[in-house]
């Protein structure tokens, strides 16, 4: 297979940048994630609010979720130093909220998650590739680009040639940049087609394992979905529940850029596995406020009404 390049950047500027200023967010990672679920109830209930909680209310809130009053002490101390949370106290009480920046940061991230799935955009058959070399040495910087990688929508094709059917080369351009990777190319190709030779850029995802998670997502939630249906789902389990889709659905955004249905096989199960989430996330949403309303209320009942939630709209 041949590659025509139809722009080529032969090296990324270096930028200094200060570093304390990036937001760091907790990692997605297996298991109970204190910091990373309190950040997501945070974002979920709270976006947008610059008033604080008191930290009882949102140990209580934890508890729902089986996190130990140590546990979730733990996690706001932990999410304070890290500069995720502001705090403020009010006699012998302790509040907490977002930083502007983690606020910010986590709305683009819903964002990206809640519309990822919804719309088959048209593909215009360009490739973006960003080929790179850093030293070994620099194992940290690697691992960093290539987190920010595939959060853009790349995987990789050959080990430092990355692609994807997305235009986003002045996202990577930057994203080099801000890393000081100056060993890189950033070009958008098209790929020939009927010539036998090395692998296509598609090869870069693992298409059947994809297949198998979102029919996974599907199998594991549609059964929760017949019980919302039926009313059977009350506040608590609502907020645990609505929170746990969440969590597996923002898995994917990284694992699929939205690759376009031209490339795909037949009857790919994404858009279905989307409706599914969709439904749940929507429907789970008035009792979840319920629940955290209660929790907060019991504690700061001065902060009644200020709850709120995120809907997903299909505007395709």
């Amino acid at each position: 297979m041949l590659v025509k390049s139809s722009f080529v950047t032969t090296s990324v500027s270096v930028v200094t940048r200060d570093r304390s200023s990036e937001v760091d967010l907790p990692r997605l990672q297996s298991g109970v994630q204190p910091q990373r679920l309190l950040t997501t109830l945070l974002g979920d209930y709270w976006n947008g609010r610059k008033e604080h909680i008191p930290s009882a209310a949102l140990v209580h809130l934890l508890a729902d979720f089986g996190i130990s009053t140590v546990g979730a002490r733990a996690a706001l101390s932990r999410l304070a130093r890290r500069g995720l949370l502001d705090s403020s106290r009010i006699g012998r009480n302790t509040y907490y909220g977002l930083t502007g920046q983690a606020a910010d940061a986590l709305r683009e991230g819903a964002g990206r998650i809640l519309s990822f799935g919804q719309c088959h955009t048209p593909w215009d058959g360009h490739w973006t590739v960003a080929a790179f070399s850093i030293p070994e040495e620099q194992r940290d910087v690697r691992h960093a680009v290539r987190n920010k990688l595939r959060w853009l929508g790349f995987a990789p094709l050959y080990d430092g040639m990355w692609v994807t059917p997305r235009s986003v080369a002045d996202a990577a351009f930057r994203m080099f940049a801000e890393l000081d990777v100056s060993q890189a190319t950033i070009m958008t190709a098209t790929a020939e087609t009927g010539i036998i030779g090395p692998r296509s850029p598609i090869e870069a995802w693992d298409l059947r394992d994809l297949r198998s998670r979102y029919e996974e997502f599907i199998v594991v939630h549609t059964p929760l979905l017949g019980r919302i249906r039926l009313g059977e789902v009350g506040p608590s389990e609502s907020l645990v529940a609505r929170t746990a889709v969440m969590d597996a659905w923002r898995r994917f955004p990284s694992l699929d850029p939205d690759l376009p249905l031209d490339l795909l096989p037949a009857r790919w199960p994404r858009g279905e596995a989307h409706q599914v989430f969709g439904e749940i996330y929507n429907a789970l949403a008035p009792r979840a406020v319920d629940r955290v309303c209660q929790i907060i209320m019991e504690i700061s009942p001065e902060l009644d009404g200020l709850v709120r939630h995120y809907t997903i709209t299909w505007d395709c």
